[in-house]
C-alpha cells in the first residue's frame, strides 16, 4: 500500500508542477523526454529508421569476440560478431560494433548507447530485472584452467579452496567460482588475457572460463591445460542470449525469429567452429 500511496503522491506533483511549469527548459525536456519514450515504444522501428544496429561487445572473448588483423588493419571478428552481422543483414541494416569493458557492456545498453549487447552474455536472473533478452543462442560448458606444473596439485574441487581463482569482472564465472568452487578466493578481472597472464605467472592457481575460450587460450599458451578432473556443472543460466531494453517485445520478437532460423541451420555452431580456428591461426601469427 506505501507504494501505492506515494504514486498518489508523485502523480499529483506532477500534475502541480505541470501546472506551475511552461519555461523553455521545462519544454526542451518535455520533447526530449517525449522522443526517447517513442524510440522505447519501439525500438525495432527506431533501428530501421536509422539504418544502423548499435552492438556493445567486449572483444577479448575468443572465438566469440575477438581483435586480429584483416588485410593489415585491426578488426573485431567472431561468433558473436557473425550472429550480429546476420541480424543485421535481416533487419536491412548496417552493424556498429563497440569494444568496452565487459561491466560495462549491459550499462552502455540501459544507457541508450546501444541496441544491444552481445558478448557471451548470460541472462541470469538478476540481470533479467534490468534487461530484457532473447532465447538462448549458445550453451556453453565452464571450466577450470591451471597451470600444467600443478595438474597433480589441483585434481579436484576441494584442492582449489583457499586458493585464488579468476572470473572476469561482471561476468557468469564470477557466481560459477562463488556456488560451485566452495572455498576459492574469487579474483575478479576485467579481461581474460590479463588472467591467462597472471595463471600463467603464478599469481593466480586458476581461472574459470567457457570451454571454447579455454581451449582457444590453452592453444596459444602452452604452460597452461584445462582440469579435465575438475568437473564444473552446466546451467542454463550460463547460456548466451542477446541483452535488449525492458520492454522492446518487437525487437525481441524478432531477434528471436532470427536466432531459430540461425540455429536450425547450424549456423551458430559453425560461426563457433570457425572462429576457433581463426583464433588459433591468429594466435600464431
Amino acid at each position: 500500500m506505501k507504494k501505492i500511496t506515494g504514486a498518489i503522491v508523485a502523480l499529483a506533483a506532477l500534475v502541480s508542477l505541470a501546472a506551475c511549469g511552461g519555461g523553455s527548459s521545462d519544454k526542451a525536456s518535455n520533447s526530449s523526454s517525449s522522443a526517447k519514450t517513442e524510440q522505447q515504444g519501439d525500438q525495432l522501428a527506431a533501428i530501421k529508421k536509422a539504418g544502423v544496429l548499435k552492438v556493445a561487445t567486449s572483444a577479448d572473448f575468443a572465438p566469440f569476440e575477438f581483435h586480429t588483423m584483416v588485410d593489415g588493419k585491426d578488426k573485431i571478428v567472431g561468433a558473436d560478431i557473425d550472429l550480429a552481422n546476420e541480424i543485421g543483414k535481416e533487419l536491412g541494416v548496417k552493424v556498429k560494433v563497440s569494444d568496452m569493458s565487459f561491466n560495462t557492456v549491459l550499462a552502455s545498453v540501459k544507457e541508450g548507447k546501444a541496441d544491444i549487447a552481445i558478448s557471451g552474455v548470460s541472462a541470469t536472473n538478476e540481470r533479467k530485472k534490468q534487461f530484457d533478452f532473447t532465447d538462448n543462442y549458445y550453451n556453453p560448458p565452464q571450466v577450470v584452467v591451471i597451470n600444467k606444473k600443478n595438474k597433480d596439485k589441483f585434481k579436484d574441487v576441494a584442492a582449489l579452496s583457499g586458493k585464488q581463482v579468476g572470473a572476469q569482472k561482471g561476468s557468469i564465472q564470477e557466481d560459477v567460482v562463488k556456488n560451485q568452487l566452495k572455498g576459492a578466493k574469487l579474483v575478479s578481472i576485467e579481461k581474460v588475457p590479463n588472467m591467462v597472464v597472471e595463471v600463467n605467472q603464478g599469481s593466480l592457481d586458476a581461472l574459470v572460463v567457457e570451454k571454447t575460450i579455454a581451449e582457444s587460450y590453452v592453444e596459444q599458451n602452452p604452460d597452461l591445460m584445462i582440469a579435465s578432473d575438475i568437473a564444473l556443472k552446466p546451467s542454463s543460466d550460463e547460456a548466451f542470449a542477446i541483452a535488449l531494453p525492458k520492454g522492446q517485445t518487437k525487437l525481441q520478437g524478432e531477434m528471436n525469429k532470427i536466432i531459430k532460423k540461425l540455429n536450425d541451420d547450424g549456423k551458430i555452431e559453425q560461426f563457433v567452429k570457425e572462429n576457433n580456428q581463426l583464433a588459433e591461426k591468429s594466435a600464431k601469427e
